[in-house]
């Protein structure tokens, strides 16, 4: 990456150190702004432990708020941000954070398209890297940068992300992405697992676990499958689709074949599991899977039963194949899934 001579207000290094740039973008419209303000805490933290420890300024990161202008920007009744400059006052820059987006995701990327522009030209131009946090990945994903990539998001977004970004290689169960400087984080506050990635990237193991600790946030996070609540996709208009939907989400303790449900639908398998996938972005067998898993997660929070009871009652009869598809989709076994987010039992 590029590194540009900037002057830095310490006492431990002599002014015009070499510094590296980082661009904490401040998107106009709807914005998580937890995700700037712990960009900029969280990298501020790692450069003050760099310093502490006697390390080469080198790795330091000098970082600034930018926006397309520098006007304030009011994103909830309590919070203005003001960037500290507009993307035509940065020539390069070395890493650019997009934080988290709300709202109409449409919306989102037509106010912010010169924003769009500018990360485009500073990665084609100036190789610069770039990071995506939470709905941030439909920004990045804006700039074309993205096609044959993969890229992590929100998990509630998946369809929607899917159908605007066919090219683009989701990857739904990760919390975090690498794919050659472009990177990508899951859903909510997983953008904290990022930028301990990143900050472990360049400073260092030691000074991420240190941040790690004092911000108290877990560290090494790859999944999100546990945070995950399967809805199946209905926004179609095949009806007879949705049928076989509501027949699943119905009838999914029951022995289900894929036959009977095409039977149903007045077609062949084949062309069944064609429209099936097309419509639902998953084929039967992963939607009557996923439903299962879904009823079995809501027995685990909520019930007393045994991992047993559970099982059967959720449409399984082979307790390896269960455990091994429950772990699957909720990225956990059922065991600790239950031990996780069933208070109840955790303290029995």
């Amino acid at each position: 990456m590029t590194s540009y001579r900037v002057d830095y207000d310490t006492n431990t290094y002599d002014l015009c150190s070499i510094m590296k740039h980082l661009s904490v973008l401040v998107p106009k419209g709807l914005v998580i702004a937890d995700t700037i303000i712990g960009t900029y805490n969280l990298f501020e933290m790692a450069n003050n432990y760099h310093r502490k420890s006697g390390q080469s300024a080198n790795g330091l990161y000098k970082i600034e708020l930018i926006g397309i202008d520098t006007a304030p920007h009011q994103f909830n009744k309590f919070l203005s941000v003001t960037p500290d400059k507009s993307i035509n006052q940065i020539e390069y820059t070395d890493l650019i954070v997009i934080p988290g987006l709300v709202g109409n995701m449409r919306e989102q990327i037509a106010l912010n398209v010169q924003l769009i522009d500018w990360m485009k030209q500073q990665r084609i131009e100036h190789n610069a890297e770039i990071a995506s946090l939470c709905r941030g990945a439909f920004l990045l994903a804006e700039t074309g940068l993205m096609q044959g990539k993969h890229c992590a998001t929100h998990w509630l977004t998946h369809d929607i992300f899917r159908e605007m970004y066919p090219k683009v290689k989701l990857i739904p169960e990760k919390v975090i992405s690498d794919d050659n400087g472009i990177y990508s984080s899951g859903g909510a506050y997983s953008f904290l697992s990022l930028l301990l990635y990143l900050i472990e990237k360049y400073y260092g193991r030691e000074t991420a676990i240190w941040c790690s600790k004092v911000a108290e946030v877990d560290f090494d996070r790859v999944d999100q499958n546990q945070f995950v609540i399967f809805n199946g996709q209905k926004d179609h208009t095949d009806n007879e689709i949705k049928s076989a939907q509501d027949y699943i989400e119905t009838h999914y303790h029951e022995k289900i074949s894929v036959e009977a449900l095409a039977e149903s639908a007045l077609t062949s398998s084949r062309n069944f599991i064609r429209r099936f996938k097309k419509a639902t972005h998953n084929t039967p067998i992963e939607y009557i899977q996923r439903v299962r898993v879904e009823a079995a997660k809501k027995k685990l929070e909520t019930s007393t039963m045994n991992i047993h009871e559970v099982m059967y009652a959720s449409g399984y009869q082979d307790d390896k194949a269960f455990r091994t598809i429950f772990k699957r989709y909720a990225g956990l076994t059922p065991l600790e899934y239950r031990n996780r987010y069933n208070r109840e039992m955790a303290y029995m």
